[in-house]
């Protein structure tokens, strides 16, 4: 058997000394600077002449199929549920299962709770990716009714 180079060791003594609530309590920095970026930011209050930032929309004119996420975040953050699935109801529709997975997979690996896990499968995910595809490819169409989804 090889023995492991000094970069595989050191990385290998670092993760077994590592508390086991580093990793979550990381992620959750990272929402947490998501979050207050929002907040900081006001994605709502923007000039009538601003170029847009995704780059998909600034070329093409179209709404990605991140569109609106900020503004939705924004909007949750602020309890305005209505306005928030206005800007991007799939985003909105999806947050609390992917606040209850995180709960749960932060929870498990911090304190070791064993809050009962949501069972997804591939044909689930898929079907979520492929209503994702289908309200990104409606939100761009350019005659009523579908005119009410762009933003």
């Amino acid at each position: 058997m090889v023995e492991p180079d000094r970069l595989t060791r050191f990385v290998t003594r670092w993760h077994a000394r590592t508390p086991r609530w580093v990793v979550p309590l990381a992620a959750l920095g990272c929402v947490a600077a998501g979050i207050g970026y929002t907040l900081l930011s006001d994605p709502t209050r923007s000039a009538p002449d601003a170029l847009p930032s995704c780059l998909l929309k600034l070329t093409t004119g179209l709404d990605c199929p991140g569109c609106g996420g900020t503004r939705a975040l924004w909007y949750v953050l602020h309890a305005d549920l209505p306005a928030a699935a206005r800007h991007h109801f799939l985003f909105v529709f999806a947050l609390p299962f992917l606040a209850y997975f995180f709960i749960a997979w932060a929870g498990k690996e911090a304190f070791g709770w064993r809050l009962p896990e949501l069972r997804v499968s591939p044909k689930l995910i898929g079907g979520f990716l492929a209503a994702w595809l289908a309200f990104s490819v409606i939100r761009n169409l350019p005659w009523p009714p579908f005119t009410a989804l762009y933003v």
